[in-house]
């Protein structure tokens, strides 16, 4: 299972100090078009490569977690700047709360979130009456210090 809002590798997140976020009705083709408005506010921010190459993964699967599996494509997209991390979050209405396994490396699929996971300081879902949160945060790195 992924953690709740306090359970992460480097533990809470802290509230975020400036934020981003968009109304979006997630759809297969515009996966791109999220992933490099994310990149660029980040880059924007002072992330470096690595952190928006990781942004823009995240991104990727929270998104198409919401295509695959959410059955209603409407969802909020969120990316928090918190002093020297990203956090991004993605409301779906979907109750769902979604499972971080090992992979089945022969499978074609399943290995997104654990991938997230093992490449974020922290991966987390928070349930809400109406669906839940997806967020994951990642440093800046040497861009943001």
């Amino acid at each position: 299972m992924v953690g709740t809002e306090s359970v992460g590798r480097r533990g809470r997140v802290p509230h975020p100090r400036a934020a981003s976020g968009w109304d979006i009705t997630a759809s297969a083709g515009d996966i791109e078009r999220w992933r490099d408005e994310a990149g660029r506010l980040v880059r924007g921010r002072g992330g470096d490569a690595d952190a928006v190459g990781v942004i823009r993964l995240g991104i990727s699967e929270l998104l198409s977690n919401v295509v695959k599996h959410a059955g209603d494509p409407r969802c909020r997209l969120e990316v928090h700047h918190v002093g020297a991390t990203v956090r991004v979050r993605l409301f779906d209405r979907c109750a769902r709360v979604p499972v971080v396994t090992v992979p089945d490396w022969d499978a074609e699929g399943g290995r997104g979130l654990w991938l997230l996971r093992e490449m974020t300081g922290a991966l987390g879902c928070t349930r809400v009456p109406d669906g839940k949160w997806v967020w994951f945060a990642v440093p800046l790195g040497d861009g943001g210090s």
